[in-house]
């Protein structure tokens, strides 16, 4: 079972992608296609943060360690739902228009950290390889704690970009706070045992 889980694992994480194929090919991405699909890659793109941040957790709390097997995929899902997040921003909403998208990210703050955010996975999905792993050593794990950074930048992306119903942002800014929150009591009570 456990060998099947992975490839389940995979599709399952494709079906936010399929279902935007199918919402197309039916014409049911609603008056304004565009807006759609980048609010429903970017709301996918902070879910698989999210659900990544989780597995640390989940796995100390249940003791279920071969959960850490599937956290390295859901992360690069999360950098593939935040590629075409930005893909829909630089072609369908911008049609590659530089001058206009760098003025974009330069005066609209939610842009401008939406960016940063985008720009910090990068290297965090370059460097997911077991190879980096071991060609990184200790730095490995010290560069990919901006993957907190980037979860940050996403919620405040978010609530930045919502003027009115603040509801589905302060739901994600809880659950990363609880995550965050979890693992800076893990570090306290670490450094106090160690202290004894």
């Amino acid at each position: 079972m456990q060998r099947l889980a992975k490839p389940l694992l995979f599709l399952l994480c494709l079906v936010p992608l399929v279902r935007l194929v199918v919402l197309a090919l039916m014409d049911g991405l609603g008056a304004n296609p565009i807006e759609f699909v980048t609010h429903s890659t970017g709301t996918w793109t902070l879910v698989f943060l999210l659900i990544t941040l989780s597995v640390t957790p989940l796995r100390q709390l249940s003791g279920y360690s071969a959960l850490l097997r599937y956290r390295r995929m859901l992360g690069l899902f999360a950098f593939f739902y935040v590629c075409l997040h930005f893909t829909t921003y630089i072609w369908w909403d911008q049609f590659f228009d530089w001058a206009g998208i760098v003025k974009d990210v330069v005066k609209r703050p939610f842009i401008t950290i939406g960016f940063a955010g985008f720009l910090l996975m990068i290297p965090l999905a370059i460097t997911s390889t077991n190879a980096m792993m071991r060609r990184l050593g200790r730095r490995w794990q010290a560069l990919h704690r901006a993957v907190y950074a980037v979860a940050v930048a996403g919620v405040v992306h978010y609530w930045w970009l919502v003027k009115k119903d603040i509801t589905q942002p302060a739901i994600y800014g809880l659950v990363l706070a609880l995550l965050l929150g979890y693992r800076l009591l893990g570090r306290v009570q670490g450094r106090m045992r160690a202290a004894k």
